[in-house]
């Protein structure tokens, strides 16, 4: 018989039994305790059993949240693997994931550490979402890495304020369950709710992106909110950190460590940082201790190679991947993501950028991500996106979409094209300044809350193409 450690639910039980009353899940719709949350998940799977449902179940995205988590707990104590859709997916695109997953029946075997558990869905690059799945024992492996690098404050109360569509915030809701601190949620993401339940002293560990840090800088900017004590960690992943912007949230949760770390769907962890505004944008930082890190494909022009990762917290397979040339690639026990970097003298980690963005111009390599960088540095832009267009002389000329930063508190004047151009030019080589710059006044954002690149690509191309320039991008003189 498995451990209990060993399985994402397999903890449940003893919390039922030893702190029943205490809350397990809350959202601004209500809560529910341990003990019903035992009683709920049980249900769940003998209705399962009953109905025979197959090997995978694809869960109800249009249920509350706190009732997802019930369903999810539940499939997977019945020992099937639930696969997790987005409530934003059209019908169509539901259709079409529904018909790609397994139709596996159900074995009746209780579910082991090397059971699939969870089939998650990252972008792709058919047009469909691609599915990822799990083993029970590479996210508890997780869990148990996170408690021994972060400490006493990672197995508090979690705020984990996002959609469980997302695979962070669906790991910080299940470690939340497993350390038995409970977890709480946000069934739509506000920024005044998360600060006013930060503020409320009963989650001392916040689980969040960037694009909701940001928000919740600007609202208690805006509103002159005294510091949050309460919080005492902060982890952020998902999408790079502006790191000029971690005094302010440090200022704003005083008493808070504040972590970034790197991974990705078919990893989970890799690499992890305390955040500082003097750190460079390409580290990420130094391996976790269960993370073996292998660059391949480094030369002495070229420094930036391949990573590989290998560890006991990758991904199983894919679902439904055929033909996807995003698809992370497999050696033996390594896994790469097609993220290139190198690793510093100090040791630590630096990710130059994803393969798949990279642009070729005036015969050299420019990664997208390292300009985004500077360009977020800047006091009057909060968000960036770096594209390439078609250059007869250049091969591809370097352009950039902006949003400007927006604060009361210290207003800020945009800058011109020149002006902007120069601050570029005084951190980086010449080739890899923008020549045009545009800005967009409303953000393009994915189901994740990453920057939508290839929605402001196309906007971009447009230009170029025949039917002239967007009215959503603006372009700077």
């Amino acid at each position: 018989m498995a451990d209990s450690t060993e399985l994402v639910h397999g903890r449940l039980a003893l919390w039922a039994q030893t702190r029943g009353d205490q809350c397990a899940i809350r959202s601004e719709l209500g809560g529910i305790t341990f003990a019903e949350l035992a009683r709920q998940v049980q249900d769940h799977a003998e209705s399962l059993n009953r109905t025979r449902a197959p090997a995978t179940v694809l869960q109800d995205a249009s249920l509350p949240l706190v009732q997802r988590l019930v369903s999810f707990m539940g499939t997977i104590a019945s020992g099937r693997c639930a696969a997790v859709s987005d409530p934003a997916w059209p019908d169509a695109v539901l259709d079409a994931i529904r018909q790609r997953l397994p139709a596996t029946p159900w074995d009746s075997v209780p579910p082991t550490p090397l059971t699939p558990f969870y089939t998650g869905f990252t972008s792709g690059s058919t047009g469909l979402p691609k599915g990822f799945r799990r083993h029970h024992r590479s996210w508890t492996e997780s869990f148990d890495l996170c408690l021994r690098t972060f400490g006493e404050a990672s197995a508090t109360c979690i705020f984990a304020p996002g959609r469980d569509s997302h695979s962070l915030f669906l790991f910080g809701m299940l470690l939340g369950l497993w350390t038995g601190a409970g977890v709480v949620v946000q069934e739509q993401f506000s920024a005044p709710g998360a600060l006013d339940t930060l503020r409320q002293g009963q989650t001392p560990c916040l689980v969040a992106v960037p694009s909701q840090l940001l928000m919740m800088l600007e609202w208690a900017q805006h509103r002159h909110l005294v510091p949050i004590s309460a919080v005492r960690l902060v982890l952020i992943s998902g999408a790079r950190w502006p790191r000029n912007r971690t005094p302010e949230l440090q200022a704003l949760f005083p008493q808070a460590r504040i972590i970034e770390f790197y991974g990705a769907s078919e990893t989970s962890f890799i690499a992890w940082t305390e955040s500082a505004s003097d750190l460079p944008d390409n580290v990420v930082g130094r391996p976790f201790d269960n993370v073996e890190v292998e660059v391949r494909g480094a030369s002495a022009d070229s420094p930036d190679g391949l990573i590989y990762v290998r560890s006991p917290m990758v991904f199983i397979d894919y679902v439904g991947a055929d033909n996807d040339h995003t698809a992370a690639l497999r050696d033996g026990d390594w896994v790469c993501v097609r993220d290139l970097g190198h690793v510093d003298g100090a040791g630590r980690l630096c990710v130059a950028g994803r393969e798949s963005r990279m642009l070729i111009t005036m015969a050299k390599k420019l990664f997208p991500e390292e300009l985004e960088a500077v360009l977020e540095a800047h006091p009057a832009v909060a968000r960036a996106s770096v594209h390439g267009l078609p250059d007869a002389k250049r091969g591809l000329q370097v352009v950039a979409v902006v949003q400007w930063a927006t604060s009361e508190a210290q207003p800020i004047s945009p800058p011109d094209l020149h002006s902007l151009q120069t601050w570029c030019r005084d951190r980086l080589e010449a080739f890899k300044v923008p020549r045009q710059i545009w800005t967009h006044a409303d953000w393009a954002y994915t189901a994740s809350g990453k920057t939508d690149h290839v929605s402001l690509g196309r906007a971009v191309a447009a230009i170029h193409g025949a039917e002239g320039s967007p009215t959503c991008l603006t372009p700077l003189h």
